[in-house]
């Protein structure tokens, strides 16, 4: 199974120079956020978490094998005891955790690729909070079904002590979504003190430029495009960063999808589709519709016209005998953060006007 990984995605685009302390120190950091806060590897009785070692060994199965290795490091070790004053030796396995822990603060040697180094080990540390966002996720999916069978089940006279109630249940989940928010917020803090121009979100670390664009507008816009009915409108806008920030082509286009995507997903669960549309401007004539709300004000629709007609339909229609498209570099951080400005708002207007309820819109 192929896997998604940071090295991969970043292999053409140089940063990292040296391993330095910085560097080191994170990759402690980071896997010390992963195995004390995300995943205990030891339960309180002191044994394995069965759960647990099955999640490191997937991440390191999937990982050793994007690199085309066998292993990340050695898996055994020589283990000598002393018994009736006869020295006894032995092969013992490492836990998993610890294999990863050893390969990932492995000492940098100046026969090493510094930048592939420490790429692969960054890949590490987004494959397991992409694995944790995942869990949480579909958590986050389950809970209608789980609220319904703990209300079944509660006790009227067990009061604060049930812990299978429907309010104990939902307390559990949003401490479990308030806890991955933290994790995440540390990650991306050692990042920046670690001087990594990175920045994690829905699953993939990515290039993180202007620190009040990323804090006024990225962030914002991933928080909200979390959910499932948002995923193509996310892997649109994850593809036009990977290709903007390794300078391939089209990366306004994948942006221009994403917004795009949001605008017809805004328009189904409203109950605006007529089946009858023949492009995005007739999506964009239902979020103006006054017999709808209105949802967007005519200078809106104008200006959301001229970007799709002017950028999107240029980039997805081949030009003919015509010269292809061409963007500066200004121009594409332009429109990738003029999509994520819109989608921010559209999404925002969606929820204060009734937001949506997810269960029933998951085939949408």
């Amino acid at each position: 199974m192929l896997t998604d990984v940071f090295f991969r995605r970043y292999a053409s685009r140089p940063m990292f120079q040296n391993v330095g302390q910085k560097e080191s120190a994170f990759f402690v950091q980071a896997f010390r956020i992963i195995n004390e806060q995300i995943w205990r590897y030891y339960g309180s009785n002191g044994e394995v978490d069965k759960n647990t070692k099955a999640i490191w060994t997937d991440i390191h199965d999937r990982l050793s094998m994007e690199i085309g290795i066998r292993e990340l490091s050695s898996r055994y070790f020589l283990n000598e005891t002393q018994w009736m004053g006869k020295t006894e030796k032995k092969w013992t396995e490492f836990p998993m955790n610890r294999i990863v822990e050893n390969w990932l603060n492995a000492q940098f040697t100046d026969d090493l690729d510094a930048d592939m180094f420490v790429k692969r080990r960054l890949s590490f540390v987004e494959l397991a909070f992409r694995k944790r966002e995942e869990q949480v996720a579909q958590a986050n999916a389950d809970l209608p079904d789980r609220l319904l069978q703990a209300k079944r089940f509660d006790s009227p006279g067990a009061g604060r002590f049930n812990l299978f109630s429907p309010d104990a249940v939902r307390a559990a989940q949003e401490d479990m979504n308030r806890v991955f928010l933290e994790n995440m917020h540390e990650l991306n803090e050692r990042l920046k003190q670690a001087g990594m121009p990175l920045h994690y979100h829905n699953g993939y670390l990515q290039v993180a430029q202007d620190e009040q664009i990323q804090n006024q507008i990225e962030q914002p816009f991933w928080n909200l495009v979390k959910d499932s009915i948002w995923k193509n409108v996310s892997t649109s806008m994850a593809n036009a960063i990977d290709l903007r920030d390794n300078g391939a082509p089209d990366p306004s286009l994948h942006a221009a999808k994403a917004l795009e995507s949001t605008i017809k997903i805004i328009c189904e669960i409203k109950g605006w589709v007529s089946g009858n549309e023949k492009g995005i401007s007739d999506f964009l004539n239902h979020l103006e519709n006054k017999a709808n709300g209105p949802f967007i004000e005519n200078w809106e629709r104008k200006i959301l016209n001229v970007f799709c007609s002017e950028v999107r339909n240029p980039l997805s229609h081949g030009p003919g005998s015509k010269e292809m498209p061409k963007f500066s570099s200004e121009q594409v951080d332009y429109t990738i953060e003029f999509c994520m400005s819109w989608i921010k708002s559209l999404i925002t207007r969606l929820n204060k006007s009734g937001g949506i309820n997810l269960r029933s819109c998951n085939e949408i």
